[in-house]
């Protein structure tokens, strides 16, 4: 997926946890916390009228839903104004690849171990 990564936006005071769920019908982040609920759902938008910058394109092999601490993610966005786009790489028990690259230079990447709920 390529899309400028803007979880910053969320507010801190929303939750401490996102959820990343990608199905068929897109990729879905959600925060949820005592103040109330945000979600957002990019769809695959590749078309020729949409700018590079703005466009979705998404490659799944099977679904999947894992959260993770939005402290560190936006640790992570502290990177977005070096690329134009972002990749997220995510599966089941293994960390999510944040991926920046770098026009002429090379890339960086920020891995994060999903969370662990206690199943209580």
């Amino acid at each position: 997926m390529s899309y400028p990564l803007y979880l910053s936006q969320a507010p801190s005071s929303l939750g401490d946890t996102v959820t990343i769920a990608v199905s068929k019908d897109g990729v879905k982040f959600s925060v949820a916390g005592e103040m109330g609920s945000g979600n957002m759902t990019l769809r695959q938008n590749s078309s020729v009228d949409t700018k590079e910058e703005e466009q979705v394109s998404i490659q799944m092999e099977e679904p999947v839903t894992l959260n993770f601490a939005l402290r560190y993610l936006n640790f992570f966005t502290k990177a977005t104004p070096l690329s134009s786009t972002v990749i997220l790489n995510l599966s089941k028990d293994v960390p999510l690849v944040v991926e920046y690259r770098i026009e002429e230079t090379g890339h960086i990447r920020f891995y994060l171990a999903p969370k662990i709920e206690d199943e209580q």
